[in-house]
């Protein structure tokens, strides 16, 4: 995989094709392979850059000291666009919500058009049952290695409050050892992820903060699951109503992690946005 050097460290990416860039975000304990059964299915004429957020899944720890809460975090995504010199940048984001603050933090410059999967937002931090655990297991000592170890056997993996809420159909075991591979492995990893868990955070910021987005003025795709308890589904249409410019597409099936639950269907919807919008910034 390709690096770029940024304040915060190093960041791992995976990247294919040529064209006008498409970033597309990750989540908690997970990394760029979220994207692996869709990636393939998008259209031609397009750059996709997928980053390895420190997250928990991340191959290399950052810097020690980095600010890796939610503002460390979008400042980490704005100098990783600006490191590989990226404009006009469709960013998507997926189950961590947290890059939705660019906006906010006036920081999204390099951001011409967003897609939104099912992810926090409004006062949705951490979400539901799922993001509620793993705040306890930041809090326990030892928590996060027991909740990766946990996460690699599927009978557990598939309870409500590990990913049992988060995709509908089973996880694949490879792409969960993947995942919890960099933090079994590596303490100063589990260190980068507590770093943000345990940070702080004040619900009416994070709803301000969000709210914030009726200032972004490009083209908008906010593609929601139809179930799941996770990421409400009334929290896709106040998005879809908040953003200027949003079009609003429920997938059927699916959880938090429609691209694994209904790839093709994703991959659609996605196509369809990247080749009939353009940036209005």
């Amino acid at each position: 995989m390709p690096t770029v050097d940024i304040p915060a460290g190093r960041i791992h990416y995976r990247e294919q094709g040529e064209g006008p860039p498409v970033v597309l975000l990750h989540g908690l304990l997970m990394n760029h392979t979220v994207w692996d059964a869709v990636i393939d299915l998008l259209p031609a004429g397009f750059r996709y850059v997928l980053p390895d957020l420190p997250l928990g899944a991340h191959p290399e720890p950052m810097r020690p000291g980095t600010d890796l809460s939610l503002r460390g975090l979008n400042h980490l995504i704005a100098d990783f666009l600006a490191a590989l010199d990226l404009r006009e940048v469709t960013l998507v984001h997926s189950d961590w919500g947290g890059a939705l603050f660019l906006t906010a933090y006036g920081l999204d410059e390099r951001v011409g058009r967003i897609v939104v999967f099912p992810c926090e937002a409004f006062g949705n931090f951490p979400p539901g049952l799922p993001g509620k655990s793993a705040t306890l297991a930041a809090y326990l000592p030892g928590g996060v290695s027991l909740a990766l170890r946990q996460l690699r056997v599927p009978w557990l993996r598939r309870t409500p409050p590990l990913f049992g809420w988060m995709a509908k159909y089973p996880i694949p075991d490879d792409l969960v050892h993947g995942w919890t591979e960099p933090g079994l492995r590596q303490p100063a990893i589990r260190a980068d992820v507590l770093a943000y868990m345990r940070s702080s955070r004040h619900k009416a910021d994070l709803v301000a903060d969000t709210e914030a987005l009726r200032n972004f003025s490009g083209e908008a795709l906010v593609l929601w699951s139809s179930a799941g308890k996770v990421m409400p589904r009334e929290h896709g249409r106040r998005l879809a109503a908040l953003l200027p410019h949003a079009r609003l597409v429920e997938i059927d099936d699916a959880y938090v992690l429609s691209m694994l639950d209904r790839p093709r269907a994703v991959a659609a919807a996605v196509t369809e946005f990247l080749t009939t919008t353009g940036a209005r910034r």
